[in-house]
């Protein structure tokens, strides 16, 4: 037999979660009203929390609650108090991102299993064993990770005791999930704390130009381009190649769509449920009614995705369900307002289906109100003339929809029960037993009597007993000791099987829960959970000056205008021969030594850094003179410590500090860490201050923030620039919205890098800075030049001079030297300057 991996279905509704366990589902996923990553989802309260766990676990589905957003410092009581609730309800699983909040956890619910979520872009091999190190029972690996590194890593995951979880069907982001800051960027709605816009199902005009003396762009000049939706991917199925992922080492395949309809989740469940299940038997293979029907569900046009190695992951050229295609436009008669449609498809459009028609130039919907068919053409009225020849899409099926919801009216009856009845004084008494081991013994309320003209007979009484509908019951036998002659109105052994079934169902869901002593003592834990207080007052601090370069010219500006530490992220050249590569980063390392002096010397590692870059890094560290690493995810920080445990490791940004129990969470293996762009001053006031008030604060990670530069805000598998069949670091790319304008770049792997439309500019709110009471700031030069790297870095060196100088005696003429030094940096900044979230937040 073969194992098949569970299929797990979203549930961003009550009815999507009927839905989703009437149509096959293993487990589901969901969220509470906070701390999901779906916040515009129905998503659960604690009175419906408490009823989707029972429901489930009365019909054998595991519920996994979603805890994963980004926590801020004043929310980790609430989230303490929630991770105990939710151990309460019997929660199976919970998913994070937050390494904070997954310490949290293993603190308070050791036993409740933690997966690691896919927000925290686990797409290396080390980062799997760090997540199993760290106590983590399964990764939700990245969605660009490849089935042949999942085959590589599967004896390694089996002997650490991690499950793999994939996804695999519905919506692909373009970026890393857990790196885009793009919709948090553009309107301060942030997909790390569930509330992203979906920026890239927008269209953008792809932008090419050169660079001037300070990196920015001159001589702009539109790309054309077929299509305009250029960071918009197709939707993920890999139904056609089911079988070779159950496989894998793969322990559970997800389906994507929390804020899908609860049809949709039926329908798909329903066919990836039947798909298992002829695996199963050894007699499965793709229908194409099948595919059709996942389409019709959804699709943005499907692609097997980065999974299998598909190269047709990016659909730019729509960004919206796009249906079926059903045929075309053969004639308009404008007199009717009428449209004759010629059919490429057995479907029929009927009334109440969605149409679309497409042609250049040209979209219009529809709702069918009425359709003739004849002689393989079907007449339609519609609002507006068609053009001859435009295409027709299916996009929403009355068929389709009827057959969900019968899908979703099914009772999953899966839990046989035997009952035994006797009778007591005349009083009937029911034992219900499951093979689970679960017993529940019902009394009737009144005697059976004598019967005077019929009385009831065993099959009579056996049939009253087996009717289980609309619970998840199923009587496989009755026996029973029936004296004979008896009579009792139909209603009195009605509720003596409702009573056993009750007694039955609470048998089963005391069965799902922890023991009553496993909850008292998680909640004596919380009682007795302390967290640091914020400190009220300030803790002023000189931060030393950091600053990112990715060229040695631009390094040399740097330390020219006072840096004292260096980020370098070296020319990579993939594509040559990996002796060829080694040779490029030493000898470019090795003149970064140079051009450092008595600088620090950070040899800076891609934000992205999959398997085939560590194991090329890694035996480097003992070639190279450098004072440490920066990485920005935890694989590679894990492999580092692993092989040279001496080096000192620096967090960039991509690890997504926002609290101090994350900074605590990752102090085993790093000296620094930068925190997040998202928190504003208060929290990460917050976050550094309760660091600072842990004992043994000496052993804590220094904190940094980037202060200066273009913000990333998206990393994608994908290469955007070369539509245009050109790269160069003296070019400059973007996309262009309405309003702004994206800078662009692709690195030495192929991948795009996606930037802020405005400069974060923060000198003249050094002051603020400082008294957070931060180690560290930096300056993001990435992608500029030797001389904005010279002169920003000597503006804020500056700033820190006359900060530290004047900033207790004699604050106006601060303020005024520091606007002064803006004012000087702004002209040089790529697309204007923002605070970013310093001031304000998030929107939520």
């Amino acid at each position: 037999m073969i194992r098949l991996p569970e299929l797990l279905a979203p549930a961003g509704s009550p009815q999507a979660l009927h839905s989703a366990i009437a149509a096959g589902a293993d487990a589901v996923y969901l969220s509470g009203k906070r701390f999901g990553a779906r916040k515009f989802a129905a998503n659960f309260d604690h009175t419906a929390l408490t009823e989707a766990i029972d429901y489930a676990h009365l019909r054998g589905v595991k519920v996994y609650v979603t805890v994963n957003t980004l926590i801020r410092e004043e929310e980790l009581l609430d989230l303490a108090e929630y991770l105990v609730q939710l151990y309460d309800l019997g929660a199976d699983a919970i998913l994070l991102q937050d390494l904070g909040a997954a310490s949290l956890a293993r603190q308070l619910v050791p036993d409740l299993e933690r997966h690691a979520s896919t927000q925290m872009t686990i797409h290396n091999l080390p980062g799997a064993l760090y997540a199993a190190q760290g106590g983590f029972n399964r990764v939700v690996l990245a969605r660009e990770v490849t089935i042949e590194e999942i085959e590589r890593w599967g004896q390694k995951m089996e002997k650490a005791g991690l499950g793999l979880e994939v996804f695999v069907h519905g919506a692909l982001c373009y970026s890393y999930s857990g790196q885009c800051l793009l919709s948090s960027a553009i309107g301060g709605r942030s997909g790390n704390r569930g509330m992203c816009a979906q920026p890239c199902r927008k269209p953008y005009v792809l932008m090419h130009g050169r660079k001037d003396e300070y990196g920015r762009p001159v001589g702009l000049q539109a790309v054309a381009q077929k299509e305009s939706y250029i960071i918009s991917t197709r939707d993920l199925s890999v139904y056609r190649h089911l079988d070779k992922i159950v496989r894998s080492p793969v322990q559970s395949l997800k389906i994507e769509g929390r804020m899908k309809s609860h049809q949709y989740v039926a329908i798909v469940t329903s066919i990836y449920r039947r798909a298992l299940d002829g695996i199963a038997r050894g007699s499965w293979s793709p229908s194409k009614e099948e595919e059709r029907d996942l389409a019709l569900a959804f699709n943005r046009d499907f692609t097997s995705g980065h999974l299998l190695g598909a190269k047709d992951v990016m659909g730019r050229g729509m960004s919206d369900n796009q249906g079926l295609l059903i045929g075309s436009v053969a004639s308009y008669d404008p007199q009717r307002g009428e449209a004759a449609v010629r059919l490429c498809a057995s479907l029929v459009p009927e009334k109440g289906d969605g149409l679309v028609f497409q042609s250049p130039g040209q979209e219009m919907g529809l709702v069918v109100q009425k359709a003739i068919e004849k002689d393989g053409l079907v007449r339609l009225r519609t609002p507006d003339r068609v053009r001859p020849g435009a295409r027709v899409f299916l996009t929403g099926s009355t068929a389709l929809a009827r057959r969900a919801e019968e899908i979703a009216a099914r009772e999953r009856a899966s839990i046989p029960v035997d009952i035994t009845l006797t009778w007591e004084d005349g009083f009937p008494v029911a034992e219900g037993r499951l093979d689970s081991g679960e017993l529940a013994v019902a009394r009737g309320e009144s005697r059976m009597e004598e019967a005077v003209n019929r009385p009831q007979t065993p099959e009579q009484i056996e049939s009253q007993m087996r009717k289980t509908g609309g619970t998840p019951f199923v009587v496989r036998k009755v026996e029973m000791d029936y004296p004979g002659g008896l009579f009792s109105p139909p209603g009195a052994l009605n509720q003596l099987r409702r009573d056993l079934l009750a007694g039955l169902e609470k048998a089963v869901l005391e069965g799902r829960r922890p023991a009553s002593d496993r909850i008292r003592e998680a909640k004596d834990r919380l009682q007795k959970l302390e967290l640091p207080a914020r400190r009220a007052g300030e803790e002023w601090s000189r931060p030393k000056l950091s600053v990112y370069a990715d060229r040695l010219d631009i390094l040399k500006g740097a330390v020219e205008g006072g840096s004292r530490r260096i980020y370098f992220e070296p020319l990579m050249e993939k594509g040559r021969k990996d002796r060829d590569r080694i040779e490029t980063i030493l000898a470019q390392l090795l003149e970064a030594k140079k051009l450092c002096g008595k600088a620090e010397l950070i040899w800076k590692w891609p934000r992205i850094t999959r398997d085939d870059f560590i194991d090329l890094a890694l035996p480097l560290l003992s070639q190279v003179q450098v004072n440490g690493i920066m990485v920005e995810n935890v694989g590679p920080a894990w492999a580092i410590k692993e092989k040279m445990p001496e080096m000192p490791i620096y967090g960039g940004s991509g690890l997504n500090v926002w609290n101090h129990l994350t900074a605590q969470a990752l102090a085993p293996q790093f000296s620094w860490l930068t925190l997040s762009p998202e928190l504003s001053s208060h929290q990460l006031k917050d976050a550094a201050s309760a660091l600072r008030a842990l004992p043994g604060r000496d052993g804590n990670p220094k904190l940094e923030l980037v202060v200066q530069g273009s913000l990333e805000v998206m990393v994608a598998e994908d290469s955007v620039p070369q539509l245009a069949k050109g790269r160069s670091s003296e070019e400059f790319w973007g996309l262009q919205d309405f309003k702004h304008i994206f800078p662009l770049k692709v690195d030495d792997e192929g991948r795009t890098h996606i930037f802020n439309s405005a400069e974060t500019c923060l000198i003249d709110l050094l002051p603020e800075i400082c008294r957070i009471g931060l180690d560290g700031i930096s300056l993001d030069a990435r992608g500029r030049t030797e001389s904005y790297a010279r002169q920003v870095t000597g503006a804020y060196n500056q700033a820190i001079e006359r900060t530290e100088k004047l900033l207790a005696t004699d604050p106006a003429p601060l303020k005024e030297g520091l606007l002064d030094l803006k004012a000087r940096i702004q002209p040089l900044a790529l697309g204007g300057i923002t605070h970013g979230h310093f001031l304000r937040g998030l929107k939520d």
